[in-house]
């Protein structure tokens, strides 16, 4: 179960992951090892750590990973980011409203809304979704990995993702459910907007890692050196002249696997700041447009993504459930903008 751990259980992002270092080398520098080099001028540092850090690709010198054998030179940019050490959070419940979708005694199915952190963890240690869980629901199965407590959770949505998620109740029911997750045997479909006319469905496979540039996003990298394995099926919704609605069946899931794998094929979410669908990427230079795609950011302000259909096998009765959420608002107003504009335009 330990793949499927570092799978469904990456920190949202909005966090901040890592403490951040930067160091330029003295003109006078001897040759010496970069580890040893940062032992002594990063404190309470181990050689071990920062061996580790090297191997995951967080030390770089003058712009490029290196590994902990590398000898530092006179006037060498030397960058380091350092995971932030644990910190003990204690969990509060709060009267965070749910939409719930289905309840039992073994599992409760939630729509999530925009703009809330599923999880406690760096930067939200209140306000998250788990909190408002407790408070709702008393004696949720204890669930505790990275030292971030994460009580009934299988799954996870990022922040401004909406839509669809499974909380297990007992112990039992959120084992079985996550062992459904780690066999790919849940059924997961999102509806997206995205940039670009996009003429037919297809599937999208790359291996998905952390950026080595910035490590708050993801990135494909095109061999298995880097990343974990992720595919990405999807099929083409409507055609709405510079965007598409398509819907997405997930493969895999790693760790916004939907968002990076439409920029990879360059048709990124309408409106995904992290990614680049925040700006003007298809249509005319006419300021009427650019109008028109500005109000449709403002009424959106997230990605356009959301989790529709979710379905996955009942861990006690072994009935197979699926549940499916309409369009939120935001994504509903934002679509209908499109749809009049193609409407305007083609007449």
């Amino acid at each position: 179960m330990a793949d499927q751990e570092e799978e469904d259980f990456q920190l949202e992002e909005s966090e901040e992951l890592f403490e951040h270092h930067r160091i330029v080398t003295d003109p006078a520098q001897n040759p010496l090892r970069i580890d040893k080099f940062l032992m002594d001028r990063l404190p309470n540092t181990s050689r071990n750590k920062l061996q580790l850090a090297a191997k995951s690709g967080y030390i770089m010198v003058n712009g490029k990973v290196v590994k902990s054998n590398y000898k530092v030179k006179p006037g060498d940019v030397v960058t380091v980011e350092l995971p932030h050490p644990v910190r003990e959070i204690k969990l509060i419940p709060e009267d965070i409203p749910l939409n719930i979708v289905y309840e039992d005694d073994h599992l409760i199915v939630i729509n999530k809304q925009a703009g809330i952190v599923v999880h406690p963890g760096y930067g939200n240690y209140s306000g998250t979704l788990v909190n408002g869980l407790i408070h709702h629901f008393d004696q949720l199965p204890a669930n505790t990995q990275h030292g971030i407590p994460r009580p009934g959770l299988v799954h996870r949505l990022d922040k401004l993702t909406t839509g669809l998620m499974v909380i297990g109740k007992t112990e039992e029911a959120m084992m079985k459910l996550s062992e459904q997750f780690f066999e790919r045997t849940t059924e997961r479909r999102y509806t997206a907007l995205v940039w670009g006319d996009m003429d037919e469905d297809g599937t999208v496979t790359g291996h998905l890692g952390r950026s080595l540039k910035d490590r708050k996003v993801m990135t494909v990298f095109p061999d298995e050196d880097y990343g974990k394995h992720a595919v990405t099926h999807y099929k083409v919704l409507k055609k709405l002249r510079y965007v598409t609605l398509v819907e997405c069946k997930l493969e895999t899931g790693r760790t916004h696997q939907i968002r990076v794998h439409m920029k990879y094929i360059k048709h990124p979410l309408f409106g995904d700041a992290e990614y680049g669908g925040d700006k003007i990427l298809k249509g005319t230079t006419f300021s009427k447009y650019r109008q028109f795609v500005t109000n449709c950011f403002n009424g959106l302000n997230r990605q356009a993504l959301h989790a529709r259909t979710l379905g996955f096998t009942h861990p006690s009765t072994g009935e197979r459930m699926q549940f499916t959420s309409d369009l939120p608002e935001d994504m509903l107003w934002v679509i209908d903008r499109w749809e009049k504009y193609m409407e305007q335009h083609n007449a």
